[in-house]
Parts: C-alpha cells; structure tokens; sequence
C-alpha cells in the first residue's frame, strides 16, 4: 500500500468509522497531503513500514522553514496541527491496518500547541445575553440563541440542526447527536428554557428549524429548511452582541461553550460530568479546562491560607 492510498483510506475511516465532519476530514487532508508531497519529493521510495522519528524529525524541520503565502513562517500552532494529524494517521495505521511503522507516541507535539482556552466571567455573560432587544422577534430569538448557547454548551454545528419539535419546555431537555455520531442529552436552564418558550410563541410559522432567519427571501417548501440559520450567521449573532456589550476578548460560540463548561467547573463539578455534557470522547479533550480551577485554587489558597492573610496584615 503507498503511502497516497493508505491516506485515502484513513480519510474514508473518519468518515465512515469515526463519523467526523467534512470539515474535519478536509483539515486532516490538507495536512497530510503537504506529509505525502513532502515525503515523495524528498524520501520518495520511502514505505509505511519505513517511517522512523529521524524522518519524522526532517519533516518538522521542513515544515519550521516552510513560509505561508503571506510570506512569514508558518505559525507553530499550525505545524503543530500537521503533526497532530501525522500522529492520528500513525495510530491508524498501527491499529486499524496493523501496520509496523512509527508508533505515534514516540512523537512529542511542540510545546507551543498547548490550547488556550477563552471564556467569560459570570458578569460578561450576564451583559452578553441581556444586549438584545427583546420587544422584537430577531432579538427574542438572539436572546434565545445565547441563553442555549451557555446553558448547554453546544457546538455551534449542532445549535443550528435542532429543530423545534426536538425541544421538551416541561423537562427542559433534548437530544443532539455531536461529533463522531455520538448522542446525548443537553439541559436547559430555566433561564433558557424561558426565553426559547417566548420566541417560539411569538412565531406565526410552521417552519421545522427552532432558530430561522428573518432576511432574505421566504422559503414556501414544507419545512421551511432553508429559513435555518447557518453557524457562520450564529457566529456573526454572537459576535455583534459581544461589540455592542463592550466585552474585551474576542467571543465566539465556542467561547460560550467554554464558559459554559468553566462555569461547571469552578461551581465544583467533576470533570468526568463536564466531559459528558460536552460530548467529548475523550477526558483529556476535557482537561483543557482544568487550568480554571487551578486558578481557582489559587485564589481560594490566597484567601483563606493562613500566612497569605498573615501576608495581608502585614
């Protein structure tokens, strides 16, 4: 097998296997075809079976001196990103094809691809979700938007494929069905479980989607499929609230649902409750956000350990 079709194949993996998204599988795509075209320029009789971490060691060194189109360097969060995809690739390989090449552990990722994570305090979501004008239809349906974004902690993807009759108001829950395929049950606060009950009665349509948009032409099919927003429309929602409230960092819907998921965390949730709420397959997805209740630690060893008020006194 060349190393092309075995790419091929772990692409068709993701997809079907994995049920990843089309954009993820477009990102993993991107990055190993720049592996392979580096690989058959450089080593080009070189086997699966034949990649070894002094290999692995050129290709990072070609990807450090690699210039984006702009002209400057690639970032190193980016070259981290081909690696990331270079071990997945391997792990295929080993496990699914069971193939004797480089195990993927061996490979350490660049220090510098630890992800940061941004999200707002209770007092910024608080402005947030009170910016929109709520004595009209759009802005009853933005303040919906935001109140299910920080209540459940949805992707963005999957905000926008619920429909209306999925909504149960009275035990204020659904089910969504996140990445990979995997299915499980969000919650509503009362808070948004209220605000998406007034949106709704104020509708006079019958359209499936529970969030539509309001511009452009009006869709007469059953269903009304086409009146569903878009994630880039919710990011554009998200994002002019977040300019008209003055919030300070850039706020996206993935902001919202790392506050929502940060919010859990410093309230004393377990890490292994915030890894099912938010659909990650793997618990070190979740660890991400530990650094919040490290901080928080600190801020509870600040105030109550005993030499640092001893500190204060002084």
């Amino acid at each position: 097998m060349t190393v092309d079709e075995a790419i091929d194949q772990f692409l068709e993996h993701l997809e079907i296997e994995k049920g990843c998204a089309p954009l993820t599988i477009q990102v993993y795509q991107h990055y190993l075809k720049r592996f392979s075209e580096w690989l058959g320029e450089t080593f080009p009789q070189t086997r699966l079976e034949d990649i070894d971490l002094e290999l692995v060691r050129q290709y990072r060194l070609y990807l450090a001196r690699l210039t984006a189109p702009s002209g400057s360097p690639l970032k190193k969060v980016t070259q981290g990103y081909h690696i990331i995809a270079l071990r997945a690739f391997l792990r295929y390989l080993i496990v699914q094809r069971n193939i004797s090449t480089l195990s993927p552990e061996k490979i350490e990722l660049p220090k510098g691809i630890s992800r940061t994570v941004t999200f707002l305090n209770s007092e910024q979501v608080e402005r947030l979700v009170n910016s929109p004008d709520t004595s009209k239809v759009v802005g009853l349906r933005d303040r919906a938007i935001l109140e299910t974004l920080f209540s459940t902690g949805l992707r963005v993807s999957e905000l926008v494929r619920i429909n209306r009759d999925q909504i149960d108001l009275e035990r204020q829950e659904f089910g969504v069905v996140g990445k990979g395929s995997k299915p499980r049950v969000v919650f509503l606060s009362d808070a948004a479980a209220g605000w998406i009950r007034r949106y709704l009665e104020s509708r006079e349509d019958y359209f499936k989607p529970l969030f539509i948009r309001y511009a452009g032409q009006q869709d007469s099919t059953k269903g009304g499929e086409k009146m569903r927003l878009t994630p880039r429309s919710v990011e554009r929602v998200v994002a002019r609230y977040a300019r008209m409230c003055g919030l300070p960092v850039k706020t996206t819907p993935h902001t919202l649902r790392h506050s929502f998921a940060t919010d859990l965390l410093i309230a004393g949730a377990d890490i292994r409750s915030v890894q099912e709420m938010l659909g990650h397959e793997s618990i070190r997805t979740t660890q991400v956000y530990t650094h919040v209740t490290d901080r928080q630690l600190k801020e509870v060893h600040r105030a109550f350990h005993g030499r640092s008020k001893e500190a204060q006194r002084e």
